[in-house]
């Protein structure tokens, strides 16, 4: 329910049979929220600590356009394949962990049987019923390496969905990275005047970020968001300082 406590009447009604039933045909698989706070939160603090290491640099409003455009498509980009091919790499150890326990039944049938019954002797069943069990699972092959898939090597094949992880990472990296550089874009004063409007836009942003998670996940939104605000602000003045301590060896 993505941390959303449904009403008694929501829950019954997602426990009718044809409810359930639809579930399992189709399974949503993993929820795109974990990738959208990946790239959200990174967008802004990557974003926010170039424009806070241009600060320290004193470099140009146009440098840090310059840059900040650069870091949403290209970091944005590289995240976006890197989570695409995390993603895909858990999809294919899936099939190939599928693949090996399908040989296993083929190549050595007891020992498969004896992990299927030790699995279920450890849930409590014992004697003719752990026996039924054992007999009804290994009666069907499919059955059967469903259930050491998720009994033995608790993996799940629908979980990995590489191109929406790739697009979701991508989407929110640019989209919540744009925020603090929209100060510079408009051209709002001086360079502190935009300094200043984009760090509160930062802040916004990380708190929106940090307490929307918070909630999806059942944590306190208050603590979520201080929690992500910290994450951003030590990039920023890392940053800073390592824009100022470079103008100074190097004279800007």
């Amino acid at each position: 329910m993505n941390g959303v406590r449904p009403s008694r009447r929501n829950l019954r009604e997602e426990h009718s049979l044809t409810s359930i039933r639809n579930r399992i045909n189709r399974p949503s698989g993993e929820s795109p929220v974990g990738d959208f706070m990946l790239g959200g939160i990174d967008g802004v603090v990557t974003t926010f600590a170039i424009i806070a290491g241009s600060a320290g640099g004193h470099l140009s409003s146009t440098t840090v356009i310059i840059l900040g455009i650069a870091n949403l498509l290209a970091d944005g980009f590289s995240m976006a394949v890197s989570n695409y091919v995390g993603t895909r790499a858990r999809q294919e150890e899936v099939s190939q962990s599928r693949a090996d326990e399908d040989w296993q039944i083929d190549a050595f049938p007891e020992g498969e049987r004896s992990e299927i019954r030790e699995i279920f002797a450890r849930k409590g069943f014992s004697g003719e019923t752990l026996e039924e069990i054992v007999e009804v699972i290994t009666s069907d092959r499919q059955v059967w390496v469903e259930t050491m898939m998720a009994e033995e090597l608790k993996m799940s094949e629908i979980s990995a969905r590489p191109v929406r992880a790739a697009l979701t990472t991508f989407g929110a990296f640019a989209l919540c990275g744009l925020f603090p550089l929209l100060p510079f874009l408009f051209g709002i004063g001086d360079f502190a005047a935009m300094f200043g409007a984009s760090a509160a836009l930062g802040v916004v942003t990380f708190i929106a970020l940090g307490a929307g998670k918070g909630r999806l996940v059942g944590r306190p939104p208050l603590q979520s968001a201080l929690e992500t605000l910290a994450i951003g602000s030590v990039a920023a003045i890392l940053a800073y300082g390592a824009g100022s301590g470079l103008n100074w060896l190097f004279g800007g």
